[in-house]
């Protein structure tokens, strides 16, 4: 035991935590959707999406950090699309799973949206 360095297990869970959390947002979520049917600009994924184009912008960013999104250039205009095509695999899962459970994790006391539809902070501040 002397010498020996324990790693705590949660260690080897920080990329999925860090990918969940990236993908936590409705807006995000919301933009993943949206360029799983393509490459979209900024303006495009405004229109659809109904938000102003600094929240669009700043979404896209943490996807872009997460290396979720990327961005082509095209002239002054900037495209964005999905890096990988598992990403759509694993919303996919997410839903088979949500379907499963029926309104468990919508009733989730502590992620929970009571809904479907409400975000977590107004959850929070609904039983505040």
């Amino acid at each position: 035991m002397h010498g020996e360095v324990l790693v705590c297990p949660r260690d080897g869970l920080r990329p999925a935590v860090a990918l969940f959390h990236g993908l936590s947002d409705a807006t995000r979520l919301a933009i993943v959707q949206r360029l799983s049917r393509g490459e979209a600009r900024v303006v495009d994924l405004t229109g659809a999406l109904g938000l102003a184009q600094s929240t669009v912008s700043a979404h896209l960013a943490c996807l872009r950090d997460c290396g979720l999104v990327v961005g082509r250039p095209e002239g002054r205009q900037m495209f964005y699309s999905l890096t990988r095509p598992e990403l759509m695999d694993l919303l996919a899962a997410a839903e088979t799973l949500l379907a499963a459970t029926g309104s468990a994790v919508a009733l989730c006391p502590n992620y929970g949206t009571g809904d479907g539809m409400t975000t977590t902070d107004e959850t929070k501040e609904a039983r505040a």
